[in-house]
């Protein structure tokens, strides 16, 4: 390893299309260590075409990618790159006939173990039981062993805490927390919009293959400013009450919404016109945000069922008890 120490993750102008359909297009950011970043956007954005990209799953089209400084397209660099990182993909499969303690010392034995007694006195699992008899909370806790047994630099997730009850959710979060202390490094797609809340540093967010924000969590809540919910005697269309400073006008069952930068003269010379039946103001929430990044409706034109069908055995694959991805492991 290098003396300056390389960005766990790094990309730049990274580009995957699948044949004329867009996977992601012109990706560039960088991961910090020791911090855990929430990558986001709705379904079909591209999260997971990048995701593959990272573990070596799938070539990209254009552009470059690094993980602990190695280049994720050259064969011997992945392959070392493999021992440093844990995977734990959103469809975890298991081999159905073999045990959980057969799992866990299978990927022991290629890339250690050292944390294994301790994470399952945190995450539970009947050890001695095929895995095939598993519930699906049993199998995404025996995953969760698997990925971080080995104490990886970097942990790379895709909706990590599918299946998970809230408590176990809870101590996932306190995982990953006490790993960000020790100076490690989480990278996690999620839909769960309180957990990104809860633990990312920074956000980065993807629409339709396309990078569209890259911030901390505190100044994306900043920026959406506050939210206000007014009911009027009068029926005005929803454009009459948009001003300077109004980010968004919305009517809906009868009331309107706004989005608004802390803008209330301009509101209250704006409310003047009419005569206001109710009004409701607060902060705005992380749902609210990240629905004026989203829109209304999911991507359609970035990756598709079709497009992901190519990848998906790789991906299940990966999932095996997987504390690395499944991409090259000669």
């Amino acid at each position: 390893m290098p003396d300056a120490l390389p960005h766990p993750v790094a990309v730049d102008g990274l580009t995957k299309y699948y044949g004329d359909v867009r996977g992601v297009e012109d990706l560039t950011f960088a991961v910090e260590r020791g911090e855990i970043f929430g990558f986001l956007g709705p379904n079909g954005a591209g999260k997971s075409t990048a995701i593959r990209i990272l573990l070596g799953l799938l070539k990209p089209t254009d552009g470059n990618a690094t993980v602990l400084g190695r280049d994720v397209t050259v064969r011997e660099e992945l392959h070392d790159m493999k021992h440093h990182i844990g995977y734990l993909p959103s469809d975890v499969t298991f081999y159905d006939r073999v045990t959980g303690a057969e799992i866990l010392e299978y990927f022991g034995r290629l890339r250690g173990d050292e944390r294994r007694a301790e994470l399952l006195d945190r995450f539970p699992v009947p050890l001695d039981r095929n895995v095939k008899a598993y519930s699906s909370g049993n199998k995404q806790k025996l995953a969760i062993v698997a990925t971080f047994m080995h104490d990886p630099e970097l942990a790379i997730m895709d909706e990590p805490t599918s299946g998970l009850d809230p408590l176990v959710q809870n101590e996932f979060y306190e995982l990953l927390e006490e790993r960000e202390e020790r100076g490690q490094t989480s990278f996690f797609s999620s839909h769960v919009l309180s957990e990104v809340r809860r633990v990312c540093d920074r956000v980065g967010i993807i629409r339709k293959g396309r990078l569209i924000e890259l911030d901390s969590v505190e100044n994306i809540l900043a920026e959406g400013g506050t939210v206000v919910t007014v009911r009027l005697a009068e029926e005005p269309p929803a454009a009459d009450l948009e001003f300077p400073g109004a980010a968004r006008v919305e009517r809906r069952n009868g009331s309107y919404r706004l989005v608004l930068s802390r803008e209330f003269d301009s509101l209250i010379d704006r409310l003047q016109e009419y005569t206001v039946l109710d009004l409701e103001v607060r902060e705005a929430s992380i749902e609210d945000v990240f629905m004026h990044f989203y829109g209304d409706t999911e991507d359609t034109d970035g990756e598709t069922d079709d497009t992901q069908r190519g990848t998906d055995d790789a991906e299940r694959t990966a999932g095996r008890g997987d504390s690395e991805p499944a991409g090259d492991v000669s």
